[in-house]
């Protein structure tokens, strides 16, 4: 089941930057958009959401007072360039407060804590989407997890691996990993992430999916081993 989200924002680029960074998370249903807070009011009346990002000073009523004025809020992202309100926002017990510009991994970080917060009220993300959206030229592409054999970086880029395709994306490696089964991929140098399903062969020092040898990191050394060794 998806994750509802709504964003509040009198800038209309501020909207589109971060709606175009939630396509890139799996399990999330941009609901509605909203210019200022008063609208936003009106539509959560009837129709509850799981998260909301939220600007601050917007004209008719501000994000502060679009908290305050909910009965029962959804989980809360500011997101401000402002950063006078953030005592005032924590207090409201947001999730996050994030200053403008906002970036992607700022993004995924605060996002990881709402999830945290929704867990604890009793949302289930278990059926959240098997598949990650990449960005490549101008498509999305979608790769189901259980695809992906490795995850190398590249610079600025990603290249995701498959038994069919690869895809190389401008991306973190640091936020794709956010975004993996921590269950089923791990960690093993500052430039790749596997999948341990795929893992043939390992040593202190290297595995090899298929025909492909992957270095171990030597501060990733201990905690992979572990991983391979207890994972069945």
């Amino acid at each position: 089941m998806d994750l509802k989200a709504i964003i509040v924002d009198d800038e209309p680029l501020a909207i589109a930057v971060i709606e175009g960074y939630l396509s890139r998370i799996p399990g999330v249903d941009i609901v509605a958009t909203f210019n200022d807070g008063l609208p936003a009011f009106e539509f959560l009346q009837d129709n509850p959401v799981d998260v909301m990002f939220l600007d601050v000073e917007m004209p008719k009523l501000t994000g502060i007072e679009l908290v305050r004025c909910l009965h029962n809020p959804p989980v809360v992202i500011i997101t401000s360039a402002n950063r006078d309100y953030a005592i005032e926002g924590f207090e409201l017990n947001v999730a996050d407060y994030i200053l403008k510009p906002v970036t992607f991994e700022r993004l995924l970080k605060a996002f990881s804590k709402a999830k945290e917060l929704l867990s604890k009220r009793g949302y289930d993300d278990s059926k959240e989407s098997e598949y990650l959206i990449f960005k490549e030229s101008k498509k999305n592409v979608r790769i189901k997890q259980d695809d992906i054999l490795y995850i190398e970086s590249i610079k600025d880029y990603i290249k995701v691996v498959t038994a069919n395709r690869t895809v190389i994306t401008k991306q973190s490696i640091g936020s794709v990993e956010e975004m993996l089964d921590k269950d089923r991929f791990i960690r093993v140098h500052r430039s790749f992430i596997v999948a341990l399903n795929h893992v043939d062969t390992f040593s202190s020092t290297s595995l090899e999916i298929g025909s492909i040898e992957i270095p171990i990191g030597r501060l990733y050394r201990d905690d992979v081993i572990k991983f391979l060794e207890t994972k069945k």
